[in-house]
């Protein structure tokens, strides 16, 4: 039997995760569930690793694992695995021999996960969609740092974004600062600033005024080169 408060923290976590593909962090969960302090939801997380609903993964931060639902959803079945940002595995994407250029998504270079590099470049290749992604009006970007590993995107990965200069908190972002640099994080409103979080714990959030801001489009699929 779990309390309120633990039902209403486990729902949620599974909820984060079916949406991104990545568990919360602590300031989601003490603010979803209006709690004063972290110190509540570490109790809570602690009361629910000790009743098998979930888990910690170790040496990984932010790492929850659903092991169990509670009765009203089905207790002790696993939920269902993630869709979002899931990588589709492939072992050639890169289009040696191109089809028709509305079958394939430009790839515009490179975009820091970690310290801003320069801003997006011009076309240097072209790679076939994922599955369910049309290739007109997108764009791709290799990854290049390790600031976003905790939301499952490594350097090297190869991201696919939707274009548009309109985001919703929480949304992963490619984000133009000062006309000058790109970046890929995690884009928050921040009263009447802007926030890029990394998710890394190694990287710091940076604040930024709205006019300093420009976002150039939202992450909606990636792709994984294995070798």
């Amino acid at each position: 039997m779990l309390t309120v408060k633990q039902r209403e923290l486990l729902l949620f976590i599974h909820q984060k995760i079916q949406e991104t593909g990545v568990s919360p962090s602590f300031d989601e969960m003490k603010e979803a569930l209006d709690l004063a302090s972290k110190s509540g939801i570490h109790r809570l997380i602690t009361a629910l690793e000790e009743r098998g609903f979930l888990r910690r993964l170790p040496n990984r931060a932010r790492a929850l694992e659903i092991l169990k639902l509670p009765d009203a959803m089905g207790a002790g079945q696993t939920p269902r695995p993630s869709r979002p940002f899931k990588p589709s595995i492939v072992s050639s994407d890169v289009v040696h021999e191109p089809p028709p250029a509305n079958d394939t998504i430009p790839v515009l270079g490179r975009i820091a996960a970690g310290v801003p590099i320069e801003a997006i470049q011009h076309e240097v290749d072209r790679i076939m969609p994922p599955e369910g992604i049309m290739g007109r009006d997108h764009f791709a970007l290799e990854v290049q740092g390790e600031s976003m590993i905790n939301a499952g995107i490594l350097d090297g990965d190869i991201v696919i974004c939707s274009p548009g200069e309109t985001a919703t908190s929480g949304d992963i972002v490619v984000a133009l600062i000062d006309e000058e640099e790109a970046t890929l994080k995690r884009y928050r409103k921040k009263g009447g600033s802007i926030a890029l979080e990394a998710a890394n714990p190694n990287f710091e959030t940076r604040i930024f005024g709205p006019d300093r801001v420009r976002v150039q489009g939202k992450l909606v699929a990636l792709v994984r080169k294995y070798n």
